[in-house]
């Protein structure tokens, strides 16, 4: 799907911590819905809605099978937006902060 996609909202999912949690879940392959509302103690509803813009923009799949839902990572995808993005300035931020407070 080569459908125009917010780059500042894609980054906001990847960095959400229970979705981040979700995408760490999916890079070694596809996982049921079932098993990742468990695991992060949430409704199958809730997996889906954090990755529905995701998977919207192909950066998640979601795979029918047999009656039960599955997710996989784009992980290529993925990884071309977080190396197209200058983190520096955070990462150079969160060190200073680090130095204050030990």
């Amino acid at each position: 799907m080569d459908v125009e996609f917010n780059r500042d909202k894609v980054i906001d999912c990847m960095f959400d911590p229970l979705t981040s949690s979700i995408l760490a879940e999916l890079e070694n392959g596809k996982k049921e819905c079932s098993y990742l509302a468990k695991k992060h103690h949430i409704s199958e509803d809730e997996v889906s809605e954090r990755l529905s813009y995701l998977i919207e923009h192909d950066f998640v799949q979601s795979i029918s099978e047999n009656e039960n839902l599955f997710f996989t990572s784009n992980n290529k995808k993925l990884d071309t937006i977080i190396e197209s993005e200058n983190f520096d300035g955070a990462i150079n931020g969160l060190e200073k902060m680090d130095s204050y407070l030990n």
